[in-house]
C-alpha cells in the first residue's frame, strides 16, 4: 500500500522497527554504514527511508523531517499502513538541564511540549507524551552491556526554533525538561493514539544556554553512539518478540 508522503519502491517494505532521524542524509549514512544489504525503500519529497539488517535483525531507517506536524504524518502512516510496532527517533537536541553536557546520550520519558497537536484527540485535559516502557527499559539495559551512559528525563518538544520570547526555555528547564527539540511529542502522542511504541534517544548537539555546540557536519555525520544504541535496542526487541 502506499500513502501520500511513502511510496514504496521494493517489496521488502519495512521493518517492525524503524529508526527515524530527522535529516534525510543521516538516514542514508545510517543504512550505508550500520545496516547489511540495505535497500531504498522510499523517496517522496527526499524522505529516504531504507530497510536492511543489523546483525541479522530487519531494520529500517526513514527521516521525519523537521518538527512535530513532520514526524506525525510520517509516524501515523508508518504505524497505521506499513506494519511498524516500533519508531526509535535518533536526533539532536539542546541541553537545558542542569548536569547535561555537549554530545551527551539524552532519553526521553516524557515530552513537554507547547504545541497543541494533542488537541485533535478531544480529550478534556492534558494528554501527557510518554514513551513506551517496554522500548525504554529495553533501551536502558542496551546502554548499560554498552557501557554508554545515558541521562533520561522528560524533553521539551518546541513548535519554535527562534522564539519571540527568549526566556521560555529557560522555564521549561526550571520544571525539569533536560533536553529540547522538535519532534518527540510528537511521536509519542502518535504511538499512544495508534497503540504503537515509540522512544527519543538523543545526542546533545548545543547547550543554548551557554552557546556551545557542534557544527552541522558533526550533528549529520557523527553521534554514533545514539545510533549504536537505537540498534542494539532494535535487536534485543526482536529477539524478545521472537
Amino acid at each position: 500500500m502506499n500513502t501520500p508522503h511513502i511510496h514504496l519502491l521494493d517489496p521488502v517494505g519495512f521493518a517492525k522497527t524503524v529508526l527515524m532521524p530527522g535529516d534525510p542524509l543521516r538516514a542514508k549514512m545510517i543504512a550505508e554504514t550500520f545496516l547489511d544489504n540495505a535497500v531504498l525503500v522510499n523517496n517522496v519529497r527526499g524522505i529516504q527511508g531504507y530497510t536492511g539488517t543489523y546483525h541479522g535483525t530487519p531494520v529500517s531507517v526513514m527521516a521525519s523531517g523537521m518538527g512535530i506536524p513532520s514526524i506525525g504524518i510520517y509516524s501515523y502512516e508508518l504505524f497505521s499502513f506499513f506494519g511498524v510496532d516500533n519508531i526509535i527517533r535518533v536526533g539532536s537536541a539542546g541541553g537545558i538541564g542542569d548536569d547535561i553536557k555537549l554530545r551527551d546520550l539524552v532519553i526521553g520519558l516524557g515530552a513537554n511540549t507547547n504545541s497543541d497537536y494533542a488537541r485533535q484527540f478531544g480529550v478534556r485535559g492534558t494528554l501527557a507524551p510518554t514513551c513506551s516502557w517496554k522500548l525504554l527499559k529495553t533501551a536502558d539495559r542496551c546502554a548499560e552491556a554498552l557501557g554508554l551512559p545515558v541521562k533520561i528525563g522528560n524533553l521539551l518538544s518546541s513548535d519554535t526554533f527562534y522564539d519571540a520570547d527568549t526566556t521560555a526555555t529557560k522555564h521549561w528547564a526550571d520544571c525539569g525538561s533536560i533536553a529540547v527539540e522538535m519532534e518527540a511529542a510528537g511521536l509519542y502522542l502518535t504511538a499512544m493514539r495508534c497503540k504503537k511504541h515509540a522512544l527519543a534517544i538523543c545526542t546533545v548537539s548545543d547547550l543554548p544556554f551557554t552557546g556551545e555546540g557542534c557544527t552541522a557536519e558533526e550533528r549529520q555525520n557523527t553521534f554514533t553512539d545514539m545510533i549504536r544504541l537505537a540498534l542494539e535496542t532494535a535487536k534485543a526487541l526482536d529477539e524478545v518478540d521472537a
